[in-house]
C-alpha cells in the first residue's frame, strides 16, 4: 500500500491544475514570475504604463491559451456521438415482459 500512495500526488496535482482553479492557479504563478521583468520594464521606461501593458499581454495570451487554444487540443467541446439506431441490448416494456 505505501508503494501505491507516491502516485497520489501526481494525480492530486493533475486534479489541481485542470479546470478554472488550476487555470487561476497557473495565471497567478505566471504573474508571481514575471514581476521581475516588470519591475526592469518599469525601470527601463520610468513609467507604469510598460508594466501594465505586459500584464494586459499576458493575460490576453493566457486567456486564449486556456479558452481557445487548450479546449480545442484536448477535445472538451466534442458532443458525445450518439447512435441513430439503437441497440439491440435495448428492450421495450413489450418484449421485457414477453420473454419472462
Amino acid at each position: 500500500m505505501p508503494h501505491v500512495l507516491h502516485h497520489v500526488g501526481l494525480i492530486a496535482g493533475a486534479a489541481v491544475l485542470t479546470g478554472a482553479l488550476g487555470n487561476s492557479v497557473l495565471y497567478v504563478v505566471g504573474l508571481l514570475l514575471s514581476i521581475p521583468l516588470l519591475r526592469r520594464l518599469r525601470s527601463r521606461f520610468g513609467t507604469g504604463w510598460a508594466p501594465a501593458l505586459g500584464v494586459a499581454l499576458f493575460t490576453a495570451l493566457f486567456a486564449l491559451s486556456a479558452f481557445v487554444v487548450g479546449p480545442r487540443l484536448g477535445g472538451a467541446d466534442a458532443p458525445a456521438p450518439t447512435p441513430a439506431i439503437p441497440s439491440p441490448s435495448v428492450t421495450t416494456p413489450a418484449e421485457h415482459d414477453g420473454h419472462h
